[in-house]
């Protein structure tokens, strides 16, 4: 079985790599844009809302204590 040259070792290297950080080769120059509205009808993003507005409130309730 023939060795792999360098050129096909890096290639492999580079996809393991941007599937092991869930990035998409060619995707690098996303701006933060397209990330608007990502969570949009999402339950569990919702439910993290909504607690993180529970702490806020029992904050400013303790704040003014």
């Amino acid at each position: 079985m023939a060795q792999p040259t360098l050129e096909e070792r890096v290639e492999a290297l580079e996809k393991t790599v941007a599937e092991l950080t869930g990035r998409k080769p060619g995707l690098e120059n996303k701006d933060w844009q397209s990330t608007v509205g990502m969570f949009a009808n999402d339950p569990v993003m919702k439910e993290i809302q909504e607690e993180g507005r529970k702490i806020r409130d029992a904050e400013r309730r303790d704040a003014w204590s």
